[in-house]
């Protein structure tokens, strides 16, 4: 019985049809809130990206007959790695309009000081912040999310086959959905910041109706309590600005995979 022989031309097949996609999938883990970020190990998120390698080669056509160890292959490589790293960086834009919203919460109503540490972003955030981190990422998870973002993700080797770049309108793309950390953050925190404008604006004209009245003693305590009602009444409409925030994000990656 002959024994099995591999040309250098399957091996090099075989080695681009697993190395080029798991670059793109690696750099969408990379950044990716509830999916990877700096909040899951490296390990975990090596061993997921090539789960979904695995998962995902057979679907997918033809791979560049380019040597894996040439610098063509390592200029496919960038390429991959950049469009997995812009897809998952609209999506962490998405989350750090929560912190933005959380900040502006947690500011007004006094709390700046109390402060966490986020290891998604590795840096220290109000703890209003991250509860309302946290719950976007279980609300991400429970409307499936992450589902729709992996579903784009196998979409963009159709759109996007390998050895393909980003268009030129791409770069634009993400410039402009920047914006979306500051307009996001405003339509979440809308609610809560007009209750305690209307809180500040009451304590304002009470102290110009009674300035021996001491405010300091008694306006953090009144300050903080109408902040804590505003966040507890106002989240039935967080969880409907979040679902319209991630309703836009999808449609950006599908711009973004098309441009």
């Amino acid at each position: 019985m002959s024994a099995l022989t591999l040309t250098a031309e399957q091996i090099n097949a075989w080695v681009g049809l697993i190395l080029w996609p798991m670059f793109r999938i690696a750099g969408l883990l990379s950044i990716m809130p509830a999916l990877g970020g700096g909040e899951v190990p490296v390990r975990v998120r090596i061993a997921l990206a090539f789960l979904l390698t695995i998962l995902i080669a057979p679907t997918l056509g033809a791979m560049p007959e380019v040597d894996p160890l040439s610098a063509d292959s390592i200029f496919i490589s960038l390429q991959q790695l950049l469009i997995g790293v812009a897809m998952g960086l609209l999506v962490l834009l998405a989350f750090n309009a929560v912190t933005m919203a959380g900040e502006s919460i947690a500011i007004t109503m006094g709390l700046g000081f109390a402060l966490m540490n986020d290891p998604q972003n590795g840096s220290q955030v109000p703890t209003v912040s991250q509860f309302y981190l946290i719950l976007a990422t279980l609300l991400f998870l429970a409307l499936d999310g992450h589902h729709a973002v992996l579903l784009l993700l196998n979409a963009s080797f159709t759109l996007l086959p390998v050895g393909q770049s980003l268009g030129a309108d791409s770069l634009w793309t993400l410039v402009r959905w920047g914006q979306i950390v500051f307009s996001g953050a405003l339509a979440i925190a809308l609610p809560a910041l007009a209750a305690m404008l209307t809180v500040n604006i009451i304590m304002g004209v009470i102290t110009r109706a009674a300035p021996q009245l001491n405010l300091f003693s008694v306006g953090f305590p009144i300050t903080m309590t109408v902040g804590f009602a505003a966040i507890m009444f106002t989240l039935p409409t967080f969880q409907f600005s979040f679902e319209n925030l991630l309703s836009m994000t999808q449609a950006t990656i599908s711009a973004l995979l098309n441009s």
